[in-house]
């Protein structure tokens, strides 16, 4: 399966209030972490993935998501995985898409990415106001490079 998605810096100033819309926990962790492959381990409220992805290509890349038991992925996060990601998921709908907005913590608190899922690369989107620096072709604001910070 194809993800596409762009993402973006937000500017605190102008982004919505936060405690309108749903929300869930997330922590996550890379058993395998490098430019061309990543296989990750995320675990929300009452769900848990690992989910592996190819190399990115434009705003695009190849990936697989397998929902697992919450107590495996718990248990493989504290046993094999050293350095984690927690953060905050909004889902905030906005011209009839649905924007994740992640609010990070810990080693990267201060920063907030909101990122849109397309169903192509050359789909046409309205950009909220709160959207600042498009930062989807910067490897520097992938995840699996977010995680190598020690601060932000």
């Amino acid at each position: 399966m194809k993800e596409i998605e762009r993402k973006f810096l937000v500017d605190k100033k102008t982004m919505p209030s936060l405690d309108l819309y749903e929300c869930k926990k997330i922590t996550q962790g890379y058993l395998l972490n490098t430019k061309e492959k990543t296989v990750r381990v995320r675990l929300s409220d009452n769900e848990a993935f690992i989910t592996i992805k190819g190399p990115t290509s434009g705003i695009s890349r190849d990936e697989y998501d397998f929902q697992i038991p919450h107590s495996d992925a718990k248990n493989i996060l504290e046993d094999f995985i050293d350095q984690k990601i927690d953060k905050t998921r909004y889902i905030i709908p906005f011209a009839n898409k649905n924007w994740e907005l992640d609010v990070f913590h810990n080693h990267l608190e201060g920063l907030i990415i909101a990122e849109i899922e397309l169903e192509s690369e050359n789909e046409l989107i309205e950009i909220p106001e709160w959207c600042a620096e498009e930062v989807s072709q910067n490897p520097m604001y992938y995840n699996a490079q977010l995680i190598k910070r020690n601060n932000f």
